[in-house]
């Protein structure tokens, strides 16, 4: 099959996965944003085996080599909120940074704690 048609179609599927996430929560009202539940439902579908990585790794990796490209419109509408970041630009930076920080230190300390199990287990 073309490349290009391979990859059309797996990013069909993928689209169908998200859009599946936003129906669920259109027909429930759970405070969850559909993409991050299609994004669950992608993972679990992959974890169980129900869906193979091949299914969907050519359109991945097409979309992440273009990943820079999504966020051009988010730069674009950020530029709207010039004034919030001419008022409030220090508060804003010292929580991004203060918000990484702690994920970097929560992820490390996660690590840790399952290194030293498998470790313990007789595990590398």
């Amino acid at each position: 099959m073309n490349y290009w048609l391979r990859v059309s179609l797996q990013i069909t599927f993928l689209w169908i996965i998200y859009e599946s996430g936003n129906l669920f929560i259109g027909l429930t009202n759970i405070p969850i944003p559909g993409n991050v539940l299609g994004m669950v439902l992608l993972f679990v579908l992959l974890f169980t085996g129900i869906i193979s990585i091949s299914w969907v790794e050519e359109a991945a990796d097409l979309l992440l080599k273009h990943l820079a490209f999504f966020f051009i419109p988010i730069a674009v509408g950020l530029m709207e909120w010039v004034g919030l970041f001419r008022t409030s630009g220090v508060q804003l930076l010292m929580v991004i940074v203060l918000g990484a920080a702690v994920c970097i230190l929560v992820t490390g300390l996660v690590a840790q704690v399952l290194a030293s199990k498998r470790s313990a287990k007789g595990g590398i």
